[in-house]
């Protein structure tokens, strides 16, 4: 392990300062704001019947759920490919593929193969996590190695047995991931080296699905993490844990917490529903307090979006749901007339929702609490015979949407 992560140390350092992302791209998992909201504006408020113009289809990358994160030029993306988990490059322009890097093995637990993580792309680099726990780290130019390391090694543990499906967090020096288990839940890595820096021993619950996001409260930057059992908050500087919420989940909890002014919403499906938990504090002392539970918003695996001071998505209990945030009131919920259990995104005052079954449904809603809105909708064509998990991404004028081994690529930009 020295070896390797000497030998990873030089190649970093070879690669140069890296760039920021633009503000149109989507670097990483739900966006730039890890929230499912794009910053673009002047996309389209309809499309025509048949949907978006249809840019290009890639095929050719491989089985599984990862989505595409997109910087400048290039797509990025995970999949089962010739015997390996990969991470893969295209081109923007045509979807054409420019280069795979091998992760480990393929397939995947629960009778599901393929990866599920979205790469994250920062500057010079890109690092997945495949599904068996492999967290690679490649040059974004050529897909040439850096560094890999594995959860094993930081004695990683799940809550069950589908996998690894979290998408690792680059925050300044670090990338932050979630073995989960005894030797601390949240680790953070050296992102040029893959060097441990610190793991949250305070903290040893077994990994969910759900990934990190970053908030600051008090003053006090802190990454945030929902597990089976908890949501909590960690130092960046040691993996102290600042503040623990109790919040049990069952089977999986998967959707990525949203955050607003001290307030935490959390959901997973299974029958718990969701939570908001409210955190007050500031330089080393913190307070989590639940302020109300229910299930009229349990959100299996889509994820929520939160838009001014409510929070929309799907339901296993009544569909597509609009939910005060701050009261946990129902504002409306659309079933019968809405594409059914999906994913989400939003732009441009716009919701953006994909039906995970049958055709595929792909529908544009206005983001509105005065009631359910759709303004047009189509159904993917290129369907595979699995559920379609990945989420819509929103980047540089585009609607990318995955379905197994394939990319499809639409114009959303309004002329």
């Amino acid at each position: 392990m020295r070896k390797t992560l000497a030998l990873a140390a030089l190649a970093a350092i070879a690669l140069g300062r890296p760039g920021p992302a633009h503000a149109d791209d989507w670097p990483q998992w739900r966006g730039k704001g890890r929230d499912g909201i794009s910053a673009e504006t002047g996309l389209l408020k309809q499309w025509p019947a048949a949907g978006p113009a249809l840019v290009w289809t890639a095929g050719g990358i491989g089985e599984g759920y990862s989505g595409p994160a997109v910087v400048g030029a290039k797509v990025y993306t995970m999949g089962d490919v010739a015997g390996s988990s990969c991470l893969l490059a295209l081109n923007a322009a045509n979807g054409k593929i420019l280069w795979t890097a091998k992760m480990g093995q393929p397939g995947g637990g629960g009778g599901y193969a393929g990866t599920r993580c979205t790469p994250t792309v920062d500057g010079a680099l890109v690092t997945g996590i495949n599904q068996h726990g492999d967290i690679v780290c490649v040059k974004a130019a050529t897909g040439a190695e850096v560094w890999r390391r594995q959860m094993s090694e930081l004695g990683g543990k799940m809550m069950s047995g589908w996998g690894y499906s979290e998408s690792p967090l680059v925050d300044g020096d670090k990338l932050v991931c979630t073995p989960g288990g005894p030797g601390g839940t949240v680790a953070a890595l050296n992102k040029a080296t893959g060097a441990t820096l610190w793991q949250s021993k305070g903290l040893t619950d077994s990994a969910a699905y759900s990934s990190l996001i970053t908030v600051t409260i008090g003053g006090v930057k802190q990454y945030v993490v929902l597990t089976d059992r908890s949501l909590a908050g960690i130092a960046p500087a040691d993996g102290s844990v600042l503040w623990r919420a109790d919040r049990p989940g069952r089977v999986a909890v998967i959707p990525t917490p949203v955050y607003k002014d001290g307030m935490f919403f959390v959901t997973s499906g299974y029958g718990v529903g969701c939570n908001m938990i409210k955190v007050t504090g500031s330089g080393g002392s913190f307070s989590a307090q639940q302020v109300y539970a229910n299930t009229a918003m349990a959100d299996h695996h889509g994820g929520v979006v939160l838009i001014g001071d409510n929070v929309y998505g799907h339901s296993d209990s009544s569909g597509w749901v609009c939910m005060e945030l701050a009261t946990g009131k129902v504002v409306w919920a659309e079933r019968a007339n809405a594409p059914g259990k999906g994913a989400i995104v939003a732009a441009d005052g716009m919701l953006i929702l994909r039906q995970e079954g049958g055709p595929g449904t792909i529908a544009l809603v206005k983001a509105t609490p005065a009631g359910y809105q759709e303004v047009s909708r189509f159904d993917q064509p290129s369907r595979s015979n699995k559920n379609s998990w990945p989420h819509p991404v929103i980047a540089n004028g585009k609607l990318y949407i995955r379905d197994q081994d394939v990319l499809l690529c639409y114009d959303i930009k309004g002329k």
